[in-house]
């Protein structure tokens, strides 16, 4: 290991420590009651923050040659793409490179939708490749008062009543009404029209018709499947009339979470990325083994990643990236990280302390960001440039009030 290398992680790893030391009284800690019980309950699984391993992270600024990256040309040039390969060969997998056909059809719209208020378009997206075809079925809702709207697309991994494009079911899910009365515009799909949440030795979904070579330990798994799928939602609404082809996020809870991470990760054209209690293979640093760990959820969803991540079960010290370096392939795009007081399966500090960590990164673009090196209160939203995050009390869910949460720093960001 290089001494500047070795410096780097130095400097990390006070800085971490220098957080837990200055955290103040009215900063967010789990209660002492619920982490008792969930103790309790899963005796295999740390939820006490004092029984947190010591660790220290990489460097996002320090190359693998021990370069240290002091501006956003070099990162750009240099270091985004090292860490975007890292997390491709050991985290999320390798998207296989099978020529496709991709087209739409618009098979129903109506621009008196919601009492007139708002267009209402469904879409089939059709991918195409060696004789086989998959759809993902896309509904977007536009405000018929915005002549291009800002667009929120939803990665929706619970049941398709939840992305109810009739409105006859309505959930706090994809809260459409709200948004378009904000200006916005709501898309979602769901995703099991890419690729079927369940292991099936990725015979079927877009795997069974793009993985025509034979699969290795880095190929693509479920969660890259799906962001592969949130980035041809993308292509089509680029292509839409209605929709601010420069204001498109894309949004995702728990699973969804890590899938929109990934997706505006790895597809630059997103502006805002939203991860709502994503977690381990998230937002939450892996070193923290707070919560789910790596063998919990590769044990559990052995699908969702490629093989080589299995190899840091238990070891996520060996990891050569963690969370916060994902978060800083985002920059300087608009990032915001939410989580929730009872969900310490997902670890709401360990998702803080990602977005913390990554501002290095986004200081090279602004260097007027800044977040306090504590997590932040109960229900209050913090901001800083294009960076936001907020703890809400209440169970792992999305719910109306992230909704709103986010709606808030779209309004900062984008208008």
């Amino acid at each position: 290991m290089s001494t500047s290398l070795r410096t780097g992680m130095s400097i990390v790893a006070a800085t971490f420590v220098a957080a837990l030391l200055s955290q103040p009284s009215e900063g967010w800690k789990a209660s002492p009651e619920l982490v008792k019980k969930l103790s309790a309950s899963r005796t295999d699984v740390n939820y006490v923050e004092e029984k947190v391993p010591s660790y220290i992270l990489p460097d996002p600024l320090i190359t693998l040659t021990g370069d240290k990256i002091s501006n956003s040309r070099d990162w750009n040039r240099y270091r985004r793409p090292e860490i975007a390969e890292l997390f491709t060969t050991h985290v999320y997998g390798r998207v296989p490179r099978t020529p496709y056909k991709l087209t739409f059809t618009t098979t129903n719209t109506d621009k008196n939708a919601l009492g007139g208020t708002a267009t209402l378009k469904q879409i089939d997206i059709n991918i195409e490749a060696a004789g086989k075809n998959l759809m993902i079925h896309l509904s977007l809702f536009t405000p018929n008062s915005v002549k291009k709207s800002p667009v929120f697309l939803l990665i929706c991994n619970r049941s398709p009543d939840n992305i109810d494009p009739s409105r006859k079911i309505k959930s706090e899910f994809w809260p459409v009404e709200e948004a378009i009365a904000r200006g916005y515009g709501m898309a979602a799909f769901h995703n099991a029209d890419v690729d079927p949440d369940n292991y099936d030795n990725f015979k079927n979904g877009i795997h069974g018709i793009l993985d025509i070579e034979p699969r290795g330990n880095d190929s693509w798994g479920t969660i890259a499947a799906w962001a592969w799928g949130a980035s041809r939602c993308l292509d089509y609404l680029l292509t839409d009339e209605n929709v601010d082809k420069n204001r498109i996020a894309v949004v995702g809870h728990s699973r969804g979470g890590k899938t929109a991470l990934w997706a505006g990760a790895t597809d630059q054209r997103f502006s805002m990325v939203i991860a709502n209690e994503s977690g381990c293979g998230g937002s939450s640093l892996a070193r923290r083994k707070y919560g789910e760990t790596l063998e919990i959820i590769n044990r559990g969803f052995p699908h969702w990643f490629c093989l080589n991540y299995r190899k840091y079960n238990g070891r996520e010290e060996e990891l050569p990236v963690d969370m916060h370096m994902l978060m800083a392939l985002i920059a300087p795009r608009a990032l915001y990280v939410a989580a929730a007081d009872e969900d310490l399966w997902g670890d709401p500090k360990g998702s803080y302390l990602s977005l913390y960590h990554s501002l290095p990164v986004y200081r090279l673009f602004d260097k007027n960001i800044n977040l306090e090196n504590f997590v932040p209160p109960l229900n209050k939203q913090v901001m800083s440039g294009n960076t936001g995050f907020h703890i809400r009390n209440g169970e792992h869910n999305l719910k109306l009030s992230d909704w709103s949460f986010f709606m808030d720093f779209a309004d900062k960001v984008w208008r």
